[in-house]
């Protein structure tokens, strides 16, 4: 039924200038708006909605994930654009804020309203 359909995700946020922003100028994608709605066009033909929702309560979980050839010149560009990288008890990070405990190599941050975002080493 849905096998020929462009599907995509989205998610909200409490401030869609805030969204604008940092999706396009911080993390350089390309975004439009269209009836106070913002897309992310994201490589790969993979659009992302982002809308305003008043009552906006932050994802717990990674909302976005960024596979980057170079994690570590990925979380040194993002830091130095101000971007904080988050640190979870039960998964220790280095001093970047890389976790090196299994898997990809993963960091992770959040937007301004709070949805949790990663930057990931890419296995190929």
């Amino acid at each position: 039924m849905f096998g020929s359909v462009k599907a995509f995700s989205g998610f909200s946020v409490d401030d869609i200038e805030a969204a604008r922003k940092f999706y396009g100028e911080t993390l350089g994608l390309r975004v439009s708006e269209q009836n106070g709605l913002l897309t992310l066009h994201i490589a790969g033909d993979r659009d992302t909605l982002i809308y305003p929702k008043p009552d906006h309560a932050p994802a717990t979980f990674t909302v976005l994930n960024f596979p980057v050839p170079d994690i570590e010149a990925a979380v040194d560009e993002l830091a130095g654009k101000g971007v904080r990288f988050e640190r979870y008890e039960q998964l220790p990070t280095d001093d970047r804020g890389i976790f090196r405990g299994g898997g990809p190599l993963i960091a992770w941050f959040t937007d301004p309203a709070g949805n949790v975002l990663s930057v990931l080493q890419d296995p190929s």
